[in-house]
């Protein structure tokens, strides 16, 4: 990652279609304790967006720290981020053959290449 310029990550994953009210309701209201935990993992800008009619929900967020993996390894060693993940992760569908959950080996969200970025002035 080259220095002051923030990774950009674009993630998707299927909601279940029982759960997309208690979804959205939890979202409203995200634990103090997980959004902390997000902060000291040098993440910002995070959105989760709804595509109803594939079920999708693709997150955006930027990472603007210097390494990475170990950020999301110590994220995921915390108790309350864990906690998290099983709540929603009962809500979601992976993409990817033989995840289990997040802060697995295999990756619980679909992780997507960017092909286009358009950074204009903010005018």
């Amino acid at each position: 990652m080259s220095p002051g310029r923030p990774k950009r990550v674009c993630q998707i994953i299927k909601l279940k279609p029982s759960s997309v009210e208690e979804y959205i309701k939890i979202h409203a209201q995200v634990w103090p304790t997980v959004l902390a935990a997000l902060g000291r993992a040098h993440i910002v800008d995070y959105s989760i967006h709804h595509h109803a009619p594939l079920q999708l929900l693709i997150a955006n967020f930027k990472y603007t720290g210097e390494d990475y993996e170990a950020d999301m390894k110590q994220m995921a060693e915390d108790p309350e981020t864990q906690r998290w993940w099983v709540l929603t992760g009962g809500m979601q569908e992976s993409f990817n053959e033989g995840a289990t959950g997040s802060g697995n080996d295999v990756p619980w969200w679909t992780t997507l290449p960017e092909i286009f970025r358009f950074e204009g002035k903010g005018d």
